[in-house]
């Protein structure tokens, strides 16, 4: 299954349902992948699981498909956000990339004292989540919320969440951090977690002072060397996958 085609369609997925793909995804078929009438693709939508669709009609900018069959329910990923702030825009990209194939639910930008970057490209984000869900066959898709202050994030985020704060300041001495692992198997399987990463220069110590003041909050250490943005977020969610996440589960 895994050589057939796999698009992701806002339409709504049901049997015999007939949906028109984009000129981009029309393309990809025809231009890219060779398809022809009669060919199968692979289809999913986030809310009805995974269909397959049959090729009925090629156009110059458009095919159609009519599903012939449900391959997979519904699934969601674990309850894991993660919270970032805007750095470069190659590095950006990758945490959006890798934390949606390692099976993030939530995504968040917040803007920090020590924030550089000046803008995101949101659009261009929410097609890195797309085509990390399609090549890594996820059946849901993370949600992506807009740019926020970091101040007033905290002051609004949902209290019932553990807060996984990884604290850079304690990496050399493990001052008022635990390790990350053994934060993470001390909590239940079913836990509800944000992670929180800081940008290029970490958090302001303000900031710092303030994160660890609030209620539910764990500062983490991820060991002895001060990691880059992207790569912290990648061995935090690593680490929560293996541990209580849905590589732990599937074992």
């Amino acid at each position: 299954m895994q050589h057939i085609p796999r698009l992701f369609v806002e339409n709504d997925l049901f049997l015999q349902a007939e949906l028109q793909l984009n000129r981009e995804q029309s393309q990809y078929l025809t231009k890219v992948m060779r398809q022809r009438i009669g060919a199968h693709v692979r289809i999913f939508n986030g809310r009805d699981g995974e269909w397959q669709g049959q090729i009925t009609d090629i156009g110059r900018h458009h095919v159609v498909l009519v599903t012939t069959a449900q391959l997979k329910e519904q699934t969601i990923c674990p309850d894991i956000e993660l919270v970032f702030a805007p750095i470069k825009r190659a590095r950006l990209e990758c945490i959006v990339e890798k934390s949606t194939e390692l099976g993030v639910r939530h995504l968040a930008l917040v803007r920090t004292e020590y924030t550089q970057q000046k803008s995101t490209r949101f659009e261009r984000l929410q097609t890195i989540i797309r085509e990390a869900a399609e090549q890594t066959e996820r059946l849901d898709l993370p949600s992506l919320a807009a740019e926020t202050p970091l101040a007033h994030w905290l002051q609004t985020r949902d209290s019932n969440r553990t807060l996984i704060f990884c604290d850079e300041s304690g990496a050399d001495t493990g001052t008022g951090t635990t390790p990350i692992h053994a934060a993470i198997c001390a909590l239940p399987a079913a836990s509800s977690l944000t992670i929180l990463i800081g940008p290029e220069g970490g958090f302001s110590p303000t900031e710092q002072a303030h994160i660890k003041t609030i209620a539910g909050t764990i500062p983490v250490s991820l060991g002895p060397r001060i990691l880059r943005a992207d790569t912290a977020a990648i061995a935090a969610l690593s680490i929560i996958q293996a541990r209580i996440g849905d590589w732990y589960r599937r074992q």
